[in-house]
């Protein structure tokens, strides 16, 4: 079994014990949780490898990476 068959039972075993609002919160909390502490550690190591820096980091706070939106207006 790959690790991510194992991950998905595991999901699923305690997605089923979800019962109430709290529960869910809980559990959406972990997984963000999970995924910001992931995040940190790959920053830490571009920063520890020096292909980040301050100056990096001070950059990407002034970017506005907005999306531009287009509507295509389809009319039959």
């Amino acid at each position: 079994m790959s690790y991510l068959q194992m991950a998905k039972l595991d999901v699923l075993n305690v997605i089923k014990g979800i019962e109430t609002e709290a529960d869910y919160a809980d559990f959406r909390n972990v997984l963000a949780r999970y995924f910001a502490d992931k995040a940190q550690r790959q920053i830490d190591a571009l920063w520890d490898e020096g292909k980040i820096s301050e100056q990096t980091i001070d950059s990407w706070g002034k970017e506005h990476m907005r999306t531009p939106y287009r509507y295509a207006v389809h009319r039959s």
